[in-house]
C-alpha cells in the first residue's frame, strides 16, 4: 500500500514469508518421501521424488481448474499474497469489505481460500522440483538422462508462475489464462518423460505407429488449446443442445472476434463488446476439432491394442486411451445438456490432463529415454 493508501497491484513484500511459508509445507511430501526411500539407492530415490513430483503436479492441475470454475481466479486480487498478506487470514478485513461491496462478485472468503491453496500447491510443487534439481546435478554421473531435464523443468516452473501472476494482474485477460492451463500440461508432459528415463521398460512401437502417436498428440495439443479458449472465454454454454448448436447444424459464428488473442475478457478487438456470434465460433471449433481427434484417437487406441501380441503393455496403453477418450466426450456433453455442472466441468479438465499423461508416457517409453527390455537405462541423452 502506498502513501496515499492505494493498494498495489501486485505487492512483492510477503515473497519472503510465503517463501518459507512453501517450504514448511514442502517439507511434509519430501519428508514422507525421505523416509520411505531413505534405504534405497541415489537413483531409487530420485525416481521415487519424480513419481511424488508428478502426481502432485496432476492434482495442482485439477485443483487450478477447480479454480477457475469456481471463479475463484481473482479471489486474491493481487500477487503473490492476499491484499499483501499471507493467507486470507491476514486479509479478512479486506475480503469483508471487498465481499459487502460486491457479495456475489470475484472476492469472497471462500473464493479467497480456494485461490490461496492453488498458490500454496504451485509453490510446494515448485520446492519438489528445486530439490529434484538439485539432487539430479548432484548424481550427474549416475543420471540416465542429461541433469539439464530437471533443470529446464525448473525454469519452466517459473514461467508458470509468471503466468500465475499475471492471470491475476491482468485480470483474467484469456490469453494469459489459456496459456497458464497449457503451461500446466506441459510441465505434467515434462515429468512424465523424466519419470519415464529412470527405468521404464521401453514398448515395442512400430515406427510408423509412432508417427500416428505424435500426430495424435498434435491433435490433443490443439484440442487442449481450444478448450482452454473455450472455458476461458466462457463459452461452454454459447451452444445448447447436442449435436445440434443452438437448433441450427451450422449457427452463426464470428470466428473473427472469437479468435481475436490479444484482448481483454469479454472485449473483441480494441475494446468492443463481445458478440454472442464469437462465443458461438469458439464453442463450435472445439467440438469440430473434438470430432476429429476422437477419430484419430479411437484409430491409434485400436493399433495399440492390435499390438498387444507383440507388446502387452501397447494393449493396455490402446485400452487406457479409449476409456479416457469416452469419459471425455460424456464429461463433454454433460458441460452442454446438463448447464455446464462443476463435477463435470472438472471431470472435463483431469480427462485433459490425464489423456495427456498417458500420451506422454506413451511417447516417452517408446523413445530413447526408455530403458532396454531387461530395465537398463539407455544411454544418458546429453
Amino acid at each position: 500500500m502506498d502513501s496515499n493508501g492505494t493498494q498495489a497491484l501486485v505487492d512483492l513484500a510477503p515473497a519472503a514469508r510465503l517463501a518459507l511459508l512453501a517450504l514448511v509445507i514442502a517439507a511434509l511430501p519430501l519428508s514422507w518421501w525421505w523416509l520411505r526411500q531413505r534405504a534405497a539407492d541415489t537413483l531409487t530415490r530420485l525416481a521415487a521424488l519424480t513419481a511424488l513430483t508428478l502426481f502432485l503436479t496432476f492434482d495442482l492441475i485439477v485443483f487450478g481448474a477447480f479454480t477457475r470454475l469456481s471463479d475463484s481466479g481473482l479471489g486474491c486480487p493481487d500477487w503473490p499474497g492476499c491484499y499483501g498478506q499471507v493467507s486470507p487470514f491476514g486479509a479478512r478485513e479486506d475480503i469483508h469489505a471487498a465481499q459487502t461491496a460486491a457479495p456475489g462478485g470475484p472476492v469472497t472468503w471462500s473464493k479467497a481460500w480456494i485461490e490461496m491453496i492453488h498458490r500454496y500447491l504451485a509453490m510446494t510443487v515448485g520446492v519438489l522440483i528445486l530439490v529434484m534439481t538439485a539432487a539430479s546435478w548432484a548424481a550427474r554421473q549416475r543420471l540416465p538422462f542429461s541433469p539439464w531435464w530437471p533443470t529446464l523443468t525448473l525454469v519452466w516452473v517459473i514461467v508458470q508462475g509468471l503466468f500465475g501472476k499475471y492471470t491475476v494482474t491482468l485480470k483474467l485477460y484469456p490469453a494469459i489464462v489459456t496459456l497458464h492451463l497449457i503451461g500446466g500440461l506441459v510441465l505434467l508432459a515434462m515429468l512424465a518423460v523424466q519419470h519415464v528415463a529412470f527405468g521404464q521398460r521401453r514398448l515395442a512401437l512400430p515406427p510408423a505407429l509412432r508417427t500416428a502417436a505424435w500426430g495424435v498428440a498434435a491433435l490433443l495439443a490443439v484440442q487442449i488449446a481450444l478448450g482452454g479458449w473455450v472455458s476461458t472465454n466462457y463459452a461452454v454454454l454459447a451452444c445448447s443442445g447436442f449435436p445440434q448448436c443452438n437448433g441450427q447444424w451450422w449457427p452463426a459464428m464470428d470466428f473473427s472476434s472469437g479468435f481475436t488473442v490479444l484482448r481483454g475478457l469479454g472485449e473483441v478487438g480494441a475494446g468492443g463488446a463481445r458478440t454472442f456470434d464469437a462465443l458461438v465460433a469458439i464453442h463450435m471449433a472445439h467440438r469440430l476439432m473434438a470430432l476429429v481427434l476422437a477419430v484419430a484417437m479411437l484409430g491409434l487406441a485400436w493399433a495399440l491394442w492390435r499390438q498387444r501380441a507383440a507388446d502387452a503393455a501397447l494393449g493396455r496403453f490402446g485400452v487406457g486411451l479409449a476409456l479416457l477418450l469416452l469419459a471425455q466426450v460424456a464429461s463433454g456433453l454433460s458441460n452442454v445438456i446438463l448447464g455446464w455442472p462443476l463435477v463435470a466441468a472438472l471431470g472435463h479438465s483431469a480427462g485433459a490432463a490425464a489423456l495427456v499423461l498417458v500420451m506422454a508416457l506413451l511417447l516417452a517409453r517408446s523413445g530413447r529415454l526408455a530403458a532396454v527390455p531387461d530395465g537398463r537405462p539407455l544411454a544418458r541423452v546429453a
